[in-house]
């Protein structure tokens, strides 16, 4: 109870503070979520057209999905410097993954009768893509957007450790001068964040694939 007491009491002594950082958590995930959906999207649908290569292109994504943040971090520094970049390469790099299976799968586990009767009537490639298997795996990668989206909130919270903003900040200050309330201060800020943003993507995954059935 001292701890909740704590907690809140610096919400309304710092709330100015806190909501300069939740924005500034909110625009480096929003970069690295723009970033890494767009090339994991496109991965997706390419591996899905040409087969043979989806071994070799999900054996990179498994291998950058299983290096620990915190390295992922340590090892770019040399390249890109300390600051939001780095963050948001790292980021964009571990939500790849999720955005390529989940866009894999969707796209090659669909009804092949449908599909066969979208070319018997007459559909080119890219309009059976666009039109039919695009809309019909949409639940399933927005499974993957779901993922991705929540696991990218969530890891931004150490983008503090090499100088980003966000609400890591505030864990990583609580952290070095021992001060318990506020890096729970932090780490529930960064929780909501997350399970309002996993609730909205499950109403819009279910209404997909609803409409995808």
């Amino acid at each position: 109870m001292e701890l909740l007491r704590e907690i809140f009491t610096l919400y309304g002594e710092r709330a100015d503070w806190f909501g300069e950082l939740l924005l500034a958590h909110m625009g480096l995930a929003l970069a690295a979520i723009a970033m890494s959906g767009t090339i994991g999207l496109l991965a997706g649908i390419w591996i899905a057209q040409h087969p043979r290569f989806a071994p070799p292109v999900m054996g990179v994504c498994n291998v950058l999905y299983t290096i620990p943040a915190i390295s992922l971090l340590g090892i770019l520094i040399p390249f890109t410097g300390i600051g939001n970049r780095t963050a948001v390469i790292a980021l964009t790099l571990y939500g790849i993954m999720p955005m390529v299976r989940n866009t894999y799968v969707g796209l090659t586990s669909l009804d092949p009768d449908i599909l066969e009767a979208a070319e018997g009537m007459g559909s080119t490639r890219m309009q059976a893509l666009f039109r039919v298997k695009l809309p019909m795996a949409a639940g399933v990668i927005l499974a993957g957007v779901r993922n991705m989206v929540v696991m990218t909130i969530s890891v931004a919270g150490i983008a503090s450790f090499v100088g980003a903003g966000g609400l890591g900040v505030a864990i990583y200050r609580g952290i070095t001068i021992y001060n318990p309330a506020m890096t729970a201060a932090g780490s529930i800020l960064i929780a909501l964040l997350a399970i309002v943003c996993d609730l909205a993507l499950g109403a819009l995954e279910r209404y997909f694939k609803k409409r995808g059935s």
